[in-house]
């Protein structure tokens, strides 16, 4: 059997203002309307066989994560491993592993796919892959090699050594993986003809996965089965136990295992592949002018030259400029040039630092029963936009320091006001004092639209007290 692993997580820090905590790198959107995300798990299901996908993800990001499969129609079955923090990826490739052994056997096939990655071959990918396969049935360790195009520094590297009979394919031995290099030794690298990208995509059976990780990895291996002995296997989602999971190592699976397995291969393949790094990688995927110049939505750019200009709300114009970066969402905008586009991550740390909402969350933010955008916020009131999916219902809560009116624009909302509960139509609204336990339900088959006037001293979003949530969210 074979079984897709999506790992889908990492802030995608250099993307801001478009990335964020909340809405991290798989989430965002390509020029052609799908998510990083969608792209990966269709491609997982174009492979033959695949009847599951398995996407490893946090917590918080399950719901936003269905919301996304949901349109593709998908012919997989998407079950889930849910992670309460992030561990990086040699604990969510271990906890996969025991999964597939408890529900499908130590023989299932592994096919490790990171979430935020594209690949525009996929043709390349699939042959690829059944190379991967077969050397995977035969107890190696598989990891995917790019066949570099240019010096680049900013990838690790992986030497390939003898070649192994592999049918109507190309496996090499894996010599060693090598950290990113300076400039010289990238081009060294590419001249030498036997370094490939390091892609962090990996097959392998389960049994052979747990086998090298009880020996090259035992204390690791011995936190994830702790982990997995507390899990419930048959659910789904499957939600990880918090306490042992907080123990478990924060390491990569190419520092715990693959660079240290005596086992490992690599399929040098050319997939036409990005990590969408930084800006610069999405940049390329956008239409050039006769100028060099790219734009993404409303924009005017009179006498410029090699820049890009996304914007998601209003009109942005530039003049004059050149070799620039200009992101315009509704609570931020990023001005960079593109030679520092690497150094977006810096303004993240640093408005993290000062514990700035723009790098946790963006002016729209989803939630399991739909999402809600602020509209305005100044001293003692908050405006919000609410839509509620069909048949979604917010918790039943209160609020201890502001209080709240709705009106609805469009829809029907099933209001719980205290010890009352009635129906609000378009056009109508309540209120909901400070203190009173409330709820909002869409009892319809249509998106149900409304705007909410928050009043009061403190407006924060940790003003909730959820009496009862049918998501199991504590606060």
């Amino acid at each position: 059997m074979l079984l897709p692993v999506i790992l889908s997580g990492g802030a995608g820090t250099r993307l801001w203002p478009v990335s964020r905590e909340a809405h991290p790198k798989p989430f965002i959107r390509l020029p052609d309307g799908q998510s990083l995300l969608q792209k990966t798990f269709l491609r997982a299901a174009s492979l033959p066989g695949v009847q599951r996908i398995l996407t490893v993800t946090n917590r918080d990001y399950y719901f936003q994560t269905k919301d996304e499969y949901q349109p593709l129609a998908p012919s997989a079955e998407p079950i889930y491993l849910l992670e309460p923090c992030s561990r990086n990826t040699a604990p969510a490739v271990a906890l996969a592993a025991l999964y597939a052994h408890d529900r499908f056997g130590l023989q299932t096939t592994l096919l490790i796919l990171p979430a935020d990655h594209l690949i525009k071959k996929l043709e390349a990918f699939h042959q690829a892959f059944a190379t991967a396969v077969v050397l995977a049935q035969q107890g190696w360790l598989v990891t995917f090699g790019i066949t570099p195009s240019a010096p680049e520094t900013g990838f690790g590297y992986i030497e390939a050594g003898d070649p192994l009979p592999v049918q109507d394919g190309a496996g090499r031995v894996a010599v060693r993986f090598v950290e990113k290099p300076d400039a010289v030794r990238a081009a060294e690298y590419l001249a030498a003809g036997r370094f490939f990208w390091n892609a962090g995509m990996f097959c392998f059976t389960a049994e052979a996965l747990l086998t090298a990780m009880e020996t090259t990895c035992p204390d690791l291996f011995a936190a994830a089965r702790t982990v997995w002995q507390q899990t419930e296997p048959a659910a789904n989602p499957v939600e990880l136990p918090k306490v042992p999971f907080n123990e478990l190592p924060d390491i990569s699976i190419d520092y715990a295992l693959m660079e240290k397995a005596a086992n490992v291969a690599v399929v040098p393949c050319d997939l036409g592949w990005s990590d969408i790094g930084s800006w610069n990688a999405l940049v390329e995927l956008a239409q050039a002018d006769d100028a060099g110049n790219r734009t993404i939505g409303e924009t005017m750019l009179l006498d410029c030259h090699n820049t890009f200009v996304q914007s998601e709300a209003h009109l942005v114009a530039a003049v004059g400029v050149q070799d620039l970066i200009i992101v315009d969402t509704p609570d931020a905008t990023l001005v960079a040039h593109k030679e520092k586009a690497q150094d977006v991550k810096r303004i993240v740390k640093h408005l993290k630092d000062c514990n700035h909402e723009a790098f946790r969350v963006h002016r729209t933010v989803y939630r399991p029963w739909g999402s809600y955008t602020v509209l305005e916020e100044r001293p003692r009131f908050k405006i919000k936009r609410i839509e509620v999916k069909p048949g979604a219902s917010l918790s039943l809560q209160l609020h201890h320091h502001r209080s709240e009116h709705w009106v609805v624009v469009t829809g029907m909302a099933k209001v719980i006001n205290g010890s009352q509960e009635f129906f609000v139509r378009p056009n109508e609204s309540t209120y909901i004092p400070a203190g009173q336990p409330h709820r909002l339900m869409n009892p319809g088959t249509i998106p149900l639209i409304m705007i909410e006037v928050q009043c009061g001293e403190y407006l924060g979003e940790d003003d909730i007290v959820r009496i009862e949530d049918q998501y199991g969210r504590k606060a």
